[in-house]
């Protein structure tokens, strides 16, 4: 490639260099859900936290039941929640529901399945028909699913549901998580006015700080701002200043950072970000960089495709660097392409796809229509992007693609 242009990954290194991890804050557990975890979280207590039952049944001595038929006589019934203890001699069981403490003297569990009346009648004598397969059957061992102090979930994953209620069930109440990024999303552009106004001769209606704004929240962050500027003045300066006076941790600019006439940010951000051709098709043009307050301030090219685009790939990475985040919230299929596609040789294409569920045993990725390419439209349509790395040929109908879902 040309000299003045650098590999995605260059331009990714620095923007990753310059995310610091935001300190992490204490939460709740009802609070921390979706945020990444800065520090390990140890388990407080054994869990489970003592011998239990993994079957509705009875509990039993193994040498009582070890040739069946055996009749038994129930001595207590346990239920979930129970502090009971019963002491069982031989030829008693114990009733004993999923849950419930096991008996010292128990050894196995026989479930309600495996005896003549089940559930019925089972409060004076029970009847056994099918043997255990051995010692500990059906019960759940105090510390089996995870010791005290023990690690229940590590730093740097973002905390799902199931993730906290594991948490939770390991007796820690609170967390050190990052707190959410703050985002302020500008577009520049003389041309655009506020959807559902007056479009005068030349005017279009504003959408980049909605699909902007909206990608960064559903990457986890919090917008603080959301505006746009005209191409004439030092709006892009004034807009920084107030995004760090609401406290913002980055801001994206949309629009004014190629090589026309009035590019806005580049005219007015030209000591503070550094302009760059990144080869990738589309959205080539970039700017980054860090003001002295250490807020970052990326320059996204000003087509929704390319501002799209430059966000997975360059914004969203650089959001979850600040929260610490060590994975990949997007998973990745390979599927073949439905259409041809043209190769490029000297850059990394991302291009919008959708996928054709139709036949469930071979899915396909739709590139969009050729007139859509660069518009909304084919951007609404898309299902995620498929990343098709530089090459010497152009991709047929059914050459694999890896498709990063949105």
């Amino acid at each position: 490639m040309p000299p003045s242009v650098i590999a995605v990954s260059a331009h990714l290194a620095t923007i990753l260099a310059a995310a610091v991890p935001l300190p992490p804050e204490e939460q709740t557990l009802e609070h921390a859900r979706g945020r990444v975890l800065r520090h390990p979280v140890r388990a407080a207590v054994d869990v489970p936290g003592f011998d239990n039952s993994a079957m509705d049944g009875f509990a039993v001595r193994l040498d009582d039941v070890s040739a069946v038929p055996a009749r038994l006589r129930v001595v207590a019934d346990l239920p979930a929640g129970t502090s009971r203890n019963p002491a069982l001699r031989p030829g008693e069981a114990a009733r004993i529901m999923t849950g419930a403490p096991v008996p010292t003297d128990a050894t196995v569990i026989v479930p309600f399945e495996d005896t003549r009346h089940g559930l019925e009648g089972s409060l004076s004598e029970t009847e056994v028909l099918v043997a255990p397969r051995g010692p500990g059957a059906h019960i759940r061992r105090r510390g089996s699913d995870t010791r005290a102090g023990a690690v229940v979930v590590p730093a740097g994953v973002r905390l799902t549901a199931a993730r906290i209620a594991a948490i939770a069930a390991s007796g820690v109440p609170f967390v050190a998580v990052a707190r959410a990024p703050r985002v302020a999303v500008i577009s520049t552009g003389s041309e655009l006015v506020a959807p559902g106004m007056p479009l005068d001769h030349g005017r279009i209606p504003e959408s980049n700080s909605f699909l902007l704004a909206g990608l960064a929240e559903e990457a986890g962050a919090e917008v603080v701002l959301r505006a746009s500027v005209g191409d004439d003045g030092d709006g892009p300066r004034a807009m920084v200043a107030e995004a760090e006076r609401l406290g913002a941790d980055v801001v994206v600019f949309s629009g004014g950072v190629s090589a026309g006439a009035y590019e806005v940010v580049k005219n007015s951000l030209g000591d503070l970000l550094s302009f760059v051709q990144v080869a990738m098709q589309p959205a080539r043009p970039q700017g980054f960089g860090r003001t002295p307050a250490g807020t970052l301030v990326f320059g996204l090219p000003g087509n929704p495709v390319s501002a799209a685009v430059s966000f997975e790939a360059f914004v969203r990475p650089g959001l979850r660097a600040l929260e610490g985040d060590s994975g990949d919230d997007r998973s990745v299929i390979r599927l073949p392409l439905a259409e041809r596609w043209r190769g490029r040789v000297d850059r990394l294409q991302y291009v919008p796809v959708r996928i054709d569920r139709a036949d469930p045993a071979a899915w396909l990725a739709v590139p969009p229509a050729p007139g859509t390419r660069g518009s909304t439209r084919g951007l609404g349509d898309a299902d995620g992007y498929a990343v098709i790395p530089p090459g010497e040929r152009d991709l047929e109908p059914g050459d694999l693609v890896d498709v990063r879902l949105s």
